[in-house]
């Protein structure tokens, strides 16, 4: 299928700012079911430079950097994607992998690269329970993380969130509801709290079956080795499949913020985001 997404970014400011570089991560990452037919990258202000730059944790972004002073910063993406089929199940897992498991262990070669997305950051005692009750439903890794994301998906409902950051895994236990940002920070301190490396992942969520309401979308990664980075919705309760387009990966939701940057002046920012995904026929 081929699909055009158009992102808009405008923030406007309460007086004219001078703005400091900025962080672009509109460029969808290499998947083998996504080819990049055409892009375009509008921003206003015309900035003094741009480039392409790859951050620490291997996202592409475009930095950029202006000369002018400015009441408002627009930075619109538009994309023709060609997708393919893609099954989320299609790989085998490395031999040696024991389960059931109370602590995940992984080669000790891979320790260093994935300390970062071990660390459990917001923990809870609920966490174990949760954890425990998909293990009981489970009969391999696979069926566990499928019982897990599922589970997330059927006990907290997912809302949209306008409000800023992130609520805490005990909001989240309060409440039982969240954003996709939310639920997926709740997922990776469940996976963190058993040594399962996991990361954020934001990007796009294509749904065939909606006519509009597409927008950014939070979801998850798991590393298994043998299979790499397999994605989690728990918004959903699903694997993540072709309708999913990421753009960024990060032990935190921080650094996968699609426009990231500073400005110098005194007034106050708002921001206004939209993002529309069609399908041609």
């Amino acid at each position: 299928m081929i699909l055009l997404v158009d992102h808009l970014s405008k923030y406007s400011y309460d007086e004219k700012v001078s703005l400091n570089p900025h962080s672009l991560l509109l460029i969808p990452q290499q998947r083998s079911y996504i080819k990049v037919l055409e892009s375009e990258l509008l921003i206003a202000p015309t900035p003094m430079g741009k480039n392409e730059r790859i951050n620490a944790e291997g996202n592409p972004y475009f930095q950029v950097w202006f000369s002018e002073t400015t009441a408002s910063l627009q930075v619109q993406s538009k994309l023709k994607l060609e997708i393919t089929a893609f099954n989320p199940y299609g790989f085998i897992l490395q031999s040696g992998l024991i389960y059931p498991f109370d602590y995940f262990v992984y080669p000790d070669e891979l320790l260093p690269a994935l300390h970062l997305y071990r660390q459990v950051e917001d923990d809870h005692d609920e966490l174990l329970t949760c954890i425990n009750n998909a293990k009981s439903a489970s009969r391999d890794h696979i069926s566990f993380l499928a019982a897990l994301v599922a589970d997330v998906h059927k006990d907290w409902k997912h809302i949209i969130r306008e409000e800023e950051g992130l609520m805490t895994v005990q909001e989240m236990f309060e409440s039982q509801k969240g954003s996709c940002r939310d639920l997926s920070w709740l997922l990776m301190q469940m996976l963190r709290k058993v040594g399962m490396a996991a990361r954020f992942v934001s990007g796009y969520a294509f749904n065939p079956e909606l006519a509009e309401g597409h927008e950014l979308h939070a979801w998850v990664e798991v590393f298994l080795p043998g299979a790499g980075w397999v994605g989690l919705d728990p918004s959903l309760g699903l694997l993540s499949d072709q309708n999913y387009i990421p753009l960024a990966c990060s032990y935190h939701p921080l650094n996968t913020l699609p426009v990231y940057g500073t400005f110098g002046g005194k007034g106050k920012s708002r921001l206004f985001s939209e993002v529309i995904i069609k399908q041609l026929d």
